[in-house]
Parts: structure tokens; C-alpha cells; sequence
């Protein structure tokens, strides 16, 4: 019996491409696609590439929609599941891409989100290490039926910082982190800056001097890896490309720490990850490499000079940083194999 399966917001980008992984996995039925200006479109006049379910008809975001299914995902703008998925059943699998459930700190949600604070679900990224590498994530995901799927900047710089964190190899409290962002990170609505126009042959940074709304998130997951007083100043830069991020992050070498003793930590607590990958010595990820698969690919060097760890972490923002991780971690919650359905081979060229 194939387990049911609805999308909200699956006209967006994140949307689109939680229903091109789920097509092809093994286990999950797509039954109900919903939307909200695009109601009552067929799915393949918003999704051409979508061909396998071109057919299925976007119905309104409402919680009785969605509740026929077993598992319901969400790709909602931020602010806008709260309200949906409190009135779902209890016994229905939610998985939000979006940040409503992401913080458990209702003050940091109030400082840089706002609005009304929807509380904390399950966190949705498997291979964050725990208490210093103890545990990670994925052992608390098994039976849940609430997930909250990280952001996609968070998840390049948490897998990218995290195992020197959790091994106290660097300094947790002195974090930098520059990240090339495609433009699909910042959904499918209309906005006068990133027309092609205005992307192609530019770069520009936006979100500047701590003000980025993951932030908080990131903090929060290097906490929970171990990390005293963790600090981190991160920018990123919208780059001419559709997907993928690549992130630059430093951090200071703890007193005595060698380079052998900095990859050991990075290889020990990746080394049987199937998507995390720990490149060798002098190899460093592109963004391309990763289009298409739910990898994070890392690269990691230690500058002698400036006495700093220097981590390249590349993602695919829309596989690996949303719809990959939901698939994953609902995965998890079911009982199912953790890869299932998910790609790990990337599209090149």
C-alpha cells in the first residue's frame, strides 16, 4: 500500500522539486498538489518538466485539503504553515520547508522573523552532530510526525563548521562564513533584482552585518553540536546562477591543534554519511558538482598564517538544503531506508 503524499506550495521552486524526487520514490503516491494564486491550473502549466504528473490539478492550501493524505509537505512562504499545519491531524507526517518550526527560541523568532511563534518541531537535518558528537539528529526522528526542515544557507554552514565545533578543534565563538547563492533561493516571486537583467555578469550581497534571518539557526545547531558561546558573522552573495550554494566558512584553530587532528574530525564524523563527503586534501567542491543530488561536498585547508580552519561546502539549495532534507527526514520518520528516492549522483554538465 503506497504511503500518500500532498504538497503545499507546489507551484514554488521548493515545491516543484519536492515533487521531481518524490516521483521517483519507491514508497510515496502524489495525491494532492495544492497552490494559491495558481489553483485550479494543471500542475504542468506551472512545472513543464514535471511530465509524470503534468496532469494533477493545484487545489487552494487549506488544511482539509491537505489532511487526505499520509504525509503532507509544506513549501510555504515563511509565516504562512503556522496557521496550516495546526490544523492538521496528529497522526499525519508533516514536513515544513519553511521556517515557522525551525527556532526554539521564540525571542530570536520575534527578533528576526516576527509575527506569531508556531513552536519548535523535530529538526530535519540527519547528520548534525549532537553534545560533541555524542548523537546526531537523525536518532531523534524516528516515529515523529512533525519536522521542520533547516534553511538551506544553515545547512552549508552547519555541515561545513559543525565537526571542528563538536570536536573543540576550533573556536566556536569567532565564526565567518561568505556564501555564493543561486537565485532560486529566494522563491519564484517577482522582485525588480533578480531579473536577468539585473543577475547576469553581478554579484551582490545582501543581508549584511548579522541581519540574515538564519542566523539564529545557525547558532542554535552549533549550540546543540557542542559549541560554547558560539558566534558567527556570515554573509552571503547572490551570484548569476539558479541553484546551489557554495560556502566559504572560518573559524579559529583551538591552542595546540594540528592539521592532522583538524581533518581527522571532519573525516570521523562524516565517514559514514551516504550524502556528507569530506573531499581529500586539496580538493574543493563546486556548486555544480552538486546539482541535482541531496550531497554536501566539503573541502577544508588550514591556514598556518592566519592561525584558521577554512571550510568550502558546497549544496544544491533546492535538493540537499529543502526538498532532499525533507525526503530524507521523512524517510526516517517512517521507518524507511534514510536514501530512499534520493539522488546521490549529480547532472553535469
Amino acid at each position: 500500500m503506497p504511503i500518500s503524499v500532498a504538497v503545499a506550495g507546489a507551484s514554488g521552486y521548493a515545491g516543484g522539486e519536492l515533487l521531481r524526487l518524490l516521483a521517483n520514490h519507491p514508497e510515496f503516491e502524489i495525491r494532492v498538489v495544492t497552490a494559491h494564486q495558481n489553483a485550479g491550473s494543471p500542475l504542468g502549466a506551472v512545472h513543464p518538466h514535471l511530465r509524470s504528473l503534468a496532469e494533477l490539478v493545484l487545489q487552494p492550501t487549506e488544511a482539509r485539503v491537505l489532511a487526505e493524505a499520509d504525509v503532507v509537505f509544506l513549501a510555504l512562504p515563511h509565516g504562512a504553515s503556522g496557521a496550516v499545519t495546526a490544523q492538521l491531524p496528529d497522526d499525519v507526517l508533516a514536513v515544513d520547508c519553511g521556517a515557522d518550526h525551525r527556532l526554539t527560541d521564540e525571542d530570536a523568532w520575534a527578533a528576526f522573523y516576527g509575527g506569531e511563534y508556531h513552536g519548535a518541531w523535530s529538526y530535519g537535518l540527519p547528520e548534525l552532530l549532537l553534545d560533541g558528537g555524542a548523537a546526531k539528529q537523525r536518532d531523534t526522528l524516528a516515529g515523529v510526525t512533525r519536522i521542520a526542515v533547516p534553511g538551506c544557507n544553515v545547512t552549508a554552514i552547519t555541515l561545513g563548521l559543525a565537526p571542528g565545533v563538536a570536536a573543540g578543534v576550533v573556536e566556536a565563538d569567532d565564526l565567518v562564513s561568505v556564501l555564493a547563492v543561486g537565485t532560486s533561493g529566494a522563491g519564484k516571486s517577482l522582485r525588480p533584482d533578480l531579473l536577468a537583467s539585473e543577475i547576469m555578469g553581478s554579484a551582490s550581497a545582501y543581508a549584511v552585518g548579522g541581519t540574515h534571518r538564519h542566523t539564529p539557526e545557525i547558532v542554535q545547531n552549533l549550540t546543540a553540536a557542542g559549541g560554547a558561546g558560539v558566534s558567527i558573522s556570515f554573509t552571503p552573495v547572490l551570484v548569476p546562477m539558479s541553484r546551489g550554494i557554495l560556502a566559504t566558512s572560518t573559524a579559529r584553530l583551538a591552542s595546540g591543534v594540528s592539521a592532522a587532528e583538524v581533518r581527522e574530525a571532519w573525516q570521523v564524523a562524516y565517514a559514514d554519511e551516504p550524502f556528507v563527503h569530506v573531499l581529500p586534501a586539496g580538493s574543493f567542491p563546486r556548486t555544480s558538482d552538486t546539482l541535482g543530488a541531496n550531497t554536501a561536498l566539503m573541502g577544508l585547508a588550514v591556514d598556518e598564517n592566519a592561525g584558521r580552519v577554512v571550510v568550502v561546502s558546497a549544496i544544491d539549495n533546492l535538493v540537499k538544503g529543502t526538498a532532499g532534507a525533507a525526503i530524507q527526514s521523512a524517510n526516517l520518520a517512517l521507518g524507511l531506508p534514510e536514501t530512499l528516492g534520493l539522488p546521490l549522483n549529480g547532472v553535469a554538465p
